[in-house]
């Protein structure tokens, strides 16, 4: 939207944050008011829970994540749990090993890890109260499946009996094996605590 393309280091919206910072938080605050909204009629069209993806928050420093993606994040979630207070809310953010603590303030019900933070140390920083989800590095996908398996176990040894949704730290390699995607879920489902 403000940077005309895909971008990965956001250098037109940070600019925007240090020139004018008042548009930014204009535009902000429309686009957290109207998700807000349209998460809702997610919600009343079946959605059974809603998770966030924040695609610039990791490339921001933890005092301009307070500024100007945290409180953007918190009123999406408050706008849903004001409406569908039992509906779960995950948040994302890629590399967002810095801001856990920041992630779970916003409100959230969990908080989504990608691959970058230890899941016991993850677990330890939200809190008891919020779940985490996560974190196989999808990358352990294209290995071979002693190590699909071992790393799997593993994460769920630490996420511990309760509140962790078992999931890859992003998105699935499309040059990913099925047998190894299989494996990996055969994986989950036959673990016990």
């Amino acid at each position: 939207m403000i940077e005309g393309q895909s971008s990965k280091e956001y250098l037109e919206i940070k600019k925007m944050a240090f020139q004018d910072p008042e548009l930014l938080h204009s535009m902000l605050k429309n686009l957290a008011d109207n998700i807000g909204v349209y998460a809702n009629y997610q919600i009343e069209s079946g959605a059974q829970v809603i998770q966030i993806f924040d695609s610039w928050a990791s490339h921001l420093s933890p005092r301009d994540y307070d500024t100007f993606a945290a409180p953007y994040q918190k009123m999406v979630v408050d706008a849903i749990k004001k409406e569908n207070p039992d509906v779960p809310v995950i948040i994302y953010i890629n590399k967002s090993g810095a801001l856990l603590e920041k992630m779970a303030a916003i409100g959230v019900d969990v908080v989504s890890l990608d691959w970058t933070v230890d899941m016991a140390e993850a677990r330890k920083r939200v809190g008891e109260d919020v779940g985490v989800q996560g974190n196989l590095d999808p990358a352990v996908l294209l290995g071979p499946k002693d190590v699909i398996t071992e790393r799997t176990l593993e994460i769920l040894k630490k996420a511990g009996p309760k509140g962790h949704v078992m999931n890859l730290g992003h998105g699935i390699e499309a040059v990913t094996p099925e047998e190894n995607a299989k494996h990996f879920i055969d994986t989950v489902k036959a673990f016990r605590h």
